[in-house]
């Protein structure tokens, strides 16, 4: 399992992944689908585009990957977990199945989803990649939209060490004739694309050259963003349940993946945008994503977990009002550690600790690691007594962060801590 063991688990070709699709019947040939990688952002953008078209009407699968507490949160329609007795009656059916291919985790789970999906006749299905998109095992679908949000540092062990390799790794998801959206444009890797773009003779476009960001406000816990479009003279203002503020960038991704999605004649008004976006963490069950978890003190909890996302929380943070910063943070092992502490504020007091899974850099590591950049703080066995000495420590004007993994993220169980004011 991936998550738990890192790049060990990662099996780099199709082959089972096709050969147990093969013996399922070819399920992934039975839905509509939108494929989405990026290195940051498509599972926000995979949870808004799901919203959007469950607003829209239609019934909608959604993919994705890793989930924060329970295994089903991978595999949702209309934003309802796969029911446990499925889970259980597909494995035991894929048993003998097992013991033949002996696919990862990761391999097996994809083909639950395109099981589930196929056997409940949906309308459409958002997929999110779980690594790269070339080789992943989501990647033999053949969608009516390919979506790249960006490219950044992750993964190098496996997608490669400069962002030209990584791209082409995520550029693999283009497929023949099927348009593909491109969130990010930058210098380093916009040839990459455009070549794939050209020798699959597919149309391309990168979200971020189409509508610019106009202005942006926090209302009643909302973000509301105001995007001007490049073809019409007037903005519009969009009102996101997600607040963080990188989700910005993510929105620009959204309305122009949307937008060729009308081209291709999938009915899907302005007002099923405008209510999708406000209610994707209700449609959908998304989390972790700037996420207040408790007020005085505020906690926030967000699964940023590389030196792009650390960098967009890094940008939140100089946004918000508070008296003290504490920081609980805990990373994975085969992460760049480095990068990531470089970034983080002197000034926050931090509680080092780590996630219950082997992948886990040791809290006392990365204690000391902190302390080559300027981060004082003390080390903590689990989150669970890193949270409640932050919530010891802290004044009601006070704000907790927690981040730096998924799975830490995931361990947050924010009912059990006693805050003293």
């Amino acid at each position: 399992m991936f998550s738990r063991i890192g790049a060990s688990a990662y099996k780099a070709d199709l082959r089972n992944i096709q050969l147990l699709c093969k013996a399922l019947g070819n399920p992934e040939k039975k839905f509509r689908s939108i494929h989405i990688a990026g290195t940051n952002g498509k599972g926000s953008v995979s949870h808004m585009m799901a919203s959007i078209l469950q607003s829209a009407g239609y019934k909608t699968g959604l993919y994705t990957s890793p989930h924060l507490h329970d295994f089903r949160e991978r595999i949702k329609i209309d934003g309802q977990f796969v029911p446990e007795d499925f889970v259980i009656r597909f494995t035991e059916r894929c048993i003998p199945l097992i013991n033949e291919v002996d696919p990862s985790f990761f391999e097996l789970t994809v083909a639950m989803a395109f099981e589930w999906f196929a056997e409940n006749r949906l309308d459409i299905a958002v997929i999110e990649t779980g690594l790269g998109g070339r080789l992943d095992s989501t990647n033999i679908i053949n969608p009516e939209l390919s979506v790249i949000t960006n490219i950044g540092w992750d993964h190098m062990h496996i997608l490669g060490n400069t962002l030209s390799l990584i791209a082409g790794e995520k550029a693999g998801i283009i497929k023949p004739g099927v348009p593909a959206v491109v969130g990010e444009s930058n210098p380093e890797t916009n040839e990459v694309f455009i070549r794939a773009a050209r020798e699959t003779g597919s149309s391309l476009v990168f979200a971020d050259k189409q509508r610019n960001l106009h202005e942006w406000s926090w209302e009643d816990g909302y973000l509301q963003v105001s995007v001007t479009d490049h073809h019409h003279p007037d903005s519009e203002v969009y009102r996101l349940d997600l607040p963080g503020l990188y989700q910005t960038r993510n929105l620009l991704t959204v309305l122009e993946s949307i937008h060729q999605l009308q081209n291709k004649g999938w009915r899907i008004p302005r007002e099923a945008v405008q209510e999708g976006l406000q209610n994707t963490r209700r449609q959908t069950g998304l989390h972790g994503r700037w996420e207040t978890l408790h007020r005085r003190p505020l906690v926030i909890a967000d699964v940023a977990h590389n030196a792009d996302g650390m960098a967009q929380v890094i940008s939140q943070l100089e946004w918000m009002h508070y008296r003290h910063l504490h920081i609980i943070l805990g990373m994975v092992s085969d992460k760049d550690q480095d990068k990531v502490l470089a970034l983080l504020p002197q000034t926050a007091r931090y509680y080092f600790t780590k996630a219950s899974i082997p992948r886990a850099l040791p809290e006392e590591e990365l204690r000391n690691r902190g302390k080559a950049y300027g981060l004082k703080g003390d080390a903590y066995p689990d989150v669970r007594h890193a949270l409640q000495e932050a919530a010891d420590q802290a004044d009601a004007e006070d704000l907790i962060l927690i981040c730096g993994s998924v799975f830490l993220v995931g361990e947050v169980e924010i009912e059990k801590v006693r805050f003293r004011v």
